[in-house]
């Protein structure tokens, strides 16, 4: 199934779950819980707070080696949102791409999401974990602050 199917299917519509899909156009649905939305949120509040520029979007469905994927949240610059706020997926990722790990993902989920963000030109990927801590990645490896976003905090309070 290819994702503009996906996004049009209306049995697919209003499901309390993150749809993805794998490079075979399998559908992947992720059941979210509070707590996941609730760092979602203070994410994209901070991003917010600390960017000049750009678009901080929730729930950026982002075209990889291995089907479309949906970030958490996003930033992504004024160039590259002009370059794809038209598409029903983006063809290459915003810079930041933020995951909140749930307590049904695997570090080896976590770290193959990594990846294909970076395979789509994204240029840090931040994983919250699930108290809140944040860690940073470019493609080099891990970062003790986001180069883009200097000021981000490490910890997400409640």
């Amino acid at each position: 199934m290819q994702w503009q199917e996906i996004c049009e299917n209306k049995q697919l519509q209003d499901l309390p779950f993150k749809i993805e899909s794998n490079k075979w156009g399998q559908i992947i649905m992720s059941p979210v819980k509070i707590k996941h939305s609730f760092y979602q949120g203070r994410i994209q509040r901070l991003l917010e707070s600390l960017t000049d520029g750009g678009e901080v979007m929730p729930e950026c469905a982002i075209e990889t080696e291995d089907g479309v994927r949906v970030a958490d949240v996003v930033w992504c610059s004024d160039e590259r949102f002009t370059q794809i706020e038209d598409e029903v997926s983006a063809s290459i990722a915003p810079e930041i791409c933020v995951e909140v790990k749930s307590s049904g993902n695997t570090l080896g989920e976590m770290e193959f999401k990594k990846q294909l963000y970076f395979s789509a030109k994204c240029q840090e990927v931040w994983i919250c974990d699930e108290n809140g801590k944040i860690s940073f990645y470019d493609q080099t490896g891990a970062l003790t602050k986001s180069l883009l976003i200097p000021d981000f905090p490490l910890q997400i309070e409640r």
